[in-house]
């Protein structure tokens, strides 16, 4: 399945000249002296494209700082004026869109609080129709690629051709070192059905520490995302919000540098021929692999029969312990990350498991 999408190419509304793409500045507009001094000190690294800011800051509790508001387009506008940066904000109401036009806002973006919420969504996308503006879409907080996808579509379909995504990675109950655990299999889901569609990568929010931002960076590159929404403050240590995951511009610019750009593709033939020729082999692997899960389903329906005859229960768990233990330890020896093979084991016993209740719940044939 392709996604649809009524879209022109990033390059026709963004200079890309810049490489990587990079969108910066500070989690929050706090005073007018702070955001242009940030803003100076990023035009001046030469690395960032489009200055960003938050404005309206949606907060999980009340009487937390819920950004500066309205008075924040004011020194936007001033720094842009200042600088030449292109400028964006998160709008989550049709208020918010309505003064961020009238401020001069250059991009808008949908925050993954609003994607979440199909009406807040349609709101947004209604204020938007009649407006030719950039819209990036982040994704939802929690995993779900369908409300991703019905949050670009409803943009969309408000008449936004100048359209993104911003993949900045998704809540989970598993504590890990991320702030959010990227899902990296999300992403690709999404630039795969939509390959003309723009992907920037949120390695702040991802990390919610500006240690593993450069790791997170670089993958992200390396997966072909369009480029990086990196969070900037002049002293991150005084930061009203989300201190921990803002770089300094000097930072910023030195982790910029750092990273390593690839192409999609190759001019050199001869790497074209070496790649043909092993994904040929791929392809070769992957038709017996299919092949050996037939038969291993084969089988599977006669133990489903077997069972059935001599009333025993689908389900036994220490079958399945048996199997998680031997097979991920013949993995680990091959090398295979152990979460892939438990995953891989999860998808087959589950087919088994779906194969076998049909049988269970059909009658056997009984000859004339």
């Amino acid at each position: 399945m392709k996604l649809n999408l009524n879209i022109v190419p990033l390059s026709s509304w963004l200079n890309t000249g810049k490489e990587p793409l990079i969108i910066s500045g500070p989690c929050s507009a706090e005073t007018e002296e702070q955001l242009l001094a940030t803003a100076h000190l990023l035009a001046a690294t030469g690395k960032v494209s489009v200055l960003r800011a938050g404005i309206w800051k949606p907060r999980t509790r009340p009487g937390e700082f819920e950004g500066i508001g309205s008075i924040g387009l004011e020194w936007l506008k001033r720094a842009k004026e200042e600088t030449g940066l292109p400028t964006a904000v998160e709008v989550a109401t049709a208020k918010h869109v309505e003064e961020a036009l009238a401020g001069g806002v250059d991009i808008l973006w949908v925050g993954a609080r609003s994607t979440a919420n199909p009406f807040t969504v349609q709101e947004i996308a209604d204020a938007l129709k009649g407006v030719d503006i950039p819209v990036l879409v982040k994704n939802p907080i929690n995993p779900d690629l369908a409300l991703w996808i019905g949050a670009l579509e409803r943009i969309n379909n408000a008449g936004i051709t100048k359209l993104g995504a911003i993949h900045r990675g998704f809540s989970s109950y598993e504590k890990t070192s991320f702030r959010n655990e990227p899902m990296w299999d999300l992403a690709i889901q999404l630039k795969t059905i939509a390959p003309d569609l723009p992907i920037v990568n949120d390695p702040s929010h991802i990390c919610g520490n500006r240690e593993l931002i450069p790791y997170i960076s670089q993958k992200a590159l390396d997966l072909d995302m369009q480029g990086l929404m990196i969070e900037s403050h002049i002293d991150p240590s005084v930061a009203w919000t989300d201190a921990k995951q803002q770089l300094t511009p000097a930072a910023l610019a030195e982790l910029v540098e750092r990273l390593t750009l690839r192409k999609a593709d190759s001019d050199n033939p001869v790497f074209d021929d070496q790649l043909a020729t092993l994904r040929s082999e791929i392809d070769k692997l992957d038709t017996a692999i299919i092949q050996k899960i037939g038969e291993r389903m084969k089988i599977v329906e006669k133990i489903g029969e077997f069972k059935r005859d001599n009333n025993v229960t689908i389900l036994q768990v220490s079958r399945w312990d048996e199997i998680v233990e031997k097979r991920t330890g013949m993995a680990s020896a091959l090398s295979l990350d152990k979460d892939f093979t438990v995953k891989f084991l999860e998808l087959v016993h589950n087919e088994s498991i779906r194969k076998q209740n049909e049988i269970m719940n059909k009658k056997p044939s009984v000859e004339a």
